[in-house]
């Protein structure tokens, strides 16, 4: 049965290129938190790289590999070797550029505070949509199949776009950790969504007004009063625990 599903979804489906630039886009992410993670520790060969005094953030390659990726992509011939290298620069790039996505949101470096995690969320997120259209799943391309088929792939597409959206209102919601949990288990992200934000999150600044925004800060305190130990555990194992407050990060240092 895979190999049934990868000769259709993946071969006859012309997803290949598809399928090297998700694989290079999480293996470069593993690998940037990896060394990462090495330079602010200490640890390894790893430092960082500057260029007239100035410091040189991995979004900055990962851009340039990103733009020629794109342009490789376009130009290239249907299954040529260009469009292959094309996507692998595209998964390269895009995973630098958004490993950093908090620090361009936010314009300034915040990849070791909690801010940062959202590059985390971004990651992931991004990650899951690619592996869904990977997989095949989608609200098109369903031509040929039995109309039982048709109903099995048109009724999970929707639940999946459902699941994304939740996930996506949970993390404008400040509720990064759960969000990163329910990509694997789904339920967490469809409680959450409905939820009262935490009030720092841009969800809480586009919709509450003053007393809804004081319930999500009593509620907020409530809960990381209770969950607050689970969650930095969480946060630190996925993107490096944060800076201590006053304290400047060793990355800003040392990488």
């Amino acid at each position: 049965m895979v190999l049934d599903w990868w000769s259709h979804e993946i071969m006859h489906g012309h997803k290949l290129p598809l399928v090297l630039a998700l694989g290079a886009f999480l293996v470069t992410f593993v690998t940037t938190r990896t060394i990462t993670r090495l330079i602010r520790a200490g640890k390894g060969p790893f430092h960082n790289v500057a260029s007239g005094g100035v410091h040189l953030h991995h979004s900055t390659p990962g851009t340039v590999l990103l733009v020629a990726g794109a342009f490789t992509e376009v130009g290239a011939d249907g299954r040529s070797p260009g469009s292959y290298v094309g996507a692998a620069l595209i998964g390269v790039g895009s995973s630098l550029v958004l490993d950093e996505f908090a620090m361009i949101f936010h314009l300034q470096d915040v990849y070791w505070s909690q801010e940062g995690q959202l590059s985390v969320t971004v990651v992931s997120l991004t990650a899951a949509c690619v592996a869904l259209a990977v997989v095949g799943v989608s609200p098109t391309g369903v031509t040929g199949l039995s109309p039982t088929a048709r109903f099995i792939r048109g009724g999970l597409t929707t639940v999946l776009v459902i699941h994304l959206v939740c996930e996506a209102v949970t993390a404008l919601k400040g509720k990064i950790p759960t969000a990163l949990i329910s990509l694997f288990l789904g339920p967490f992200a469809w409680y959450a969504a409905v939820r009262i934000a935490r009030p720092r999150s841009p969800w809480a600044k586009w919709f509450y007004g003053p007393h809804r925004m004081e319930r999500a800060s009593r509620h907020t305190q409530e809960f990381d009063d209770h969950w607050y130990p689970v969650r930095r555990h969480w946060d630190d194992f996925i993107g490096g625990a944060p800076s201590v407050a006053g304290q400047p990060a060793r990355r800003q240092q040392t990488r």
